[in-house]
Order: structure tokens, then sequence, then C-alpha cells
């Protein structure tokens, strides 16, 4: 049975639709408002990050040799990049631990708030920083922090741009959401412990599916904990590496299985919660067809 919230979404989701087909009309310029203005706050905060990257402190080079003399913070792209940036940050730290504290949450709540990929390397990132555990504790409110910024640049600016691109996703995301909606925190919890949308796609549509800001804030800071501990907790592992052999020894293969176990639990619990409370099986399908025509 379609619920009653289900049948109110599609006119929704369908004048949205409409309206941005429309774009010959009187209205074109107020429809790119919300696109121009999403483009300036995202200008403003890349020229913020701009600055604070290259505008150092005085103190310890960024790097030793030719190659990062003078080199200005970068986003790493993959784990050579990631170990290298790691050394540096950690040489820079011993004289400006705010300093290095300030760039990474900013850097952190950039990639977040504008949906970038790539937080996994941050999160990697932070444990050979900041250690397993102010490293967790810190990119766990980051990702929620950075995770809503993202819901509100959505609510203000992109509602009719995510409706307009990904209709039959939101549609489809809609109906689930009105289905749990006695559950929806523990919807949430399942939906970022067991992504069968892309967080980021998560974010982007919150407000669109009328969820609560503070239901979604601590559904990130929880749902999210077991990756960004693996993550940390693999961060501050490889920063005690001096080798790649020390990789494959037996106290480093027993560490990162039981980090593996660990995170494995709270997800076993709402697995089991939901196959008896939460309707899933819509939605899994249809992912399920999506990840085969993708291929």
């Amino acid at each position: 049975m379609r619920s009653a919230g289900a049948g109110r979404a599609q006119p929704r989701l369908g004048a949205a639709c409409g309206f941005f087909r429309g774009s010959a009309g009187p209205g074109a310029g107020a429809e790119m408002r919300p696109l121009l203005g999403l483009l300036l706050v995202f200008v403003g905060c890349t020229f913020a990050l701009y600055l604070l990257s290259t505008r150092l402190p005085r103190g310890r080079p960024l790097g030793s040799g030719e190659d990062t003399a003078g080199r200005s913070l970068w986003f790493p792209s993959d784990l050579a990049e990631l170990r290298e940036l790691s050394e540096v940050l950690r040489e820079y730290r011993k004289e400006h631990q705010a300093y290095v504290f300030l760039l990474f949450c900013s850097a952190y709540l950039y990639k977040q708030g504008f949906a970038i990929p790539g937080s996994s390397f941050l999160n990697i990132l932070a444990g050979a920083l900041f250690g397993p555990w102010l490293g967790l504790l810190l990119c766990c409110v980051l990702t929620s922090v950075g995770a809503t910024c993202c819901y509100l640049l959505s609510s203000v600016f992109g509602k009719q741009l995510v409706v307009s691109y990904f209709p039959d996703k939101v549609s489809l995301l809609q109906r689930k959401v009105e289905e749990n909606r006695n559950s929806l925190f523990f919807f949430l919890l399942f939906l970022r412990l067991f992504p069968m949308t892309p967080n980021w796609f998560l974010n982007l549509s919150a407000p669109i599916l009328n969820i609560p800001i503070v239901h979604f804030f601590f559904s990130v800071l929880i749902g999210l904990v077991p990756y960004n501990f693996i993550c940390v907790q693999t961060g501050s592992i490889l920063s005690t590496l001096t080798s790649l052999d020390a990789l494959f020894s037996w106290e480093t293969v027993f560490k990162l299985l039981a980090i593996a176990l660990v995170a494995l639990v709270p997800g076993t619990l709402i697995k089991k919660f939901s196959q008896k409370d939460l309707h899933l099986n819509e939605i899994s399908n249809a992912n399920h067809l999506t990840s085969r025509k993708d291929t």
C-alpha cells in the first residue's frame, strides 16, 4: 500500500521537475539564483581554505628537499601522498599545533559540506596526526557537522537541483522514508551503516525528504562511527610503521582484524532490528538493479 506521505510527495517532486524543465519562461532568472548563490558560497569557501593553506605561520619548512620546498598543503589523492602529507603536518605541528588543528577541521568541513569525495583519506590522516581516540572523536564530530552543513546548503540552494537531476532516486527514497517514519532514526542509522544509497546523496536529499535536522545530525554521528573507527585506527597504525614489511607483521594483522570485528558489532545489531521493523525490500532491489545497469 502507498502511504499518504508518499502520495503527497509525488506532486512536490513533479512540480519541482516541471519547474526546471520550463527554463524558457519568465522565471528563468529565479531558477538560476540558487545555483549562483551556491557557486558564490563555494568560491568563497575555496578561497578561504586556499589562504589558510598557503599563508602559514612561520616555523619549520614544509617538508625537505627541492620537491617540497615552498610547497603549499594539498588534498591527498593516494596513500603515498597521504603519508607524505602526514609527515609534513606532524613536523609542522610541533610548533603550530593549534593551526594544524584549525587547518584540518577546515579542510574536513569543506569536503563534507560540498559533498566532495575523499573523506576516507582525511580520516586516516586524523589517526596519524591526532592518535586513535582523539582522531576518532574529531572525525565523528566533523563528519556530523560537515554533513549538516551539506544539509543546510541543499535546503537553501540545492533542492530544485537535486530533484531535477535525480527525480527517480528522490521519489524512491521519499517513499521509503514515509514507510519508515515511525522508526525514522533507526532507518537513517541503517542507511549509514549499510549505505544502499551514497552518503553524499543522502546528505543532499535529506531536506527534500523532510528529515528533521536533529535526527539527521545524530544518525550521522552514530551511524558512521564504525567507518570512522576503521579509517582512524588504520591511520594510527600506519603512522607507526617504518617499512612495508612491518605492515604484514602478525601484530599489525591482528590489530587490523580486531578493528574490523569491533566495527561489525553495531552494524549487526542494527541489521537485526531492521529485519523486523524496517521496510527495505524495494530500495534494496532498486539499488541492485541500478548497480547491474552501471556494470
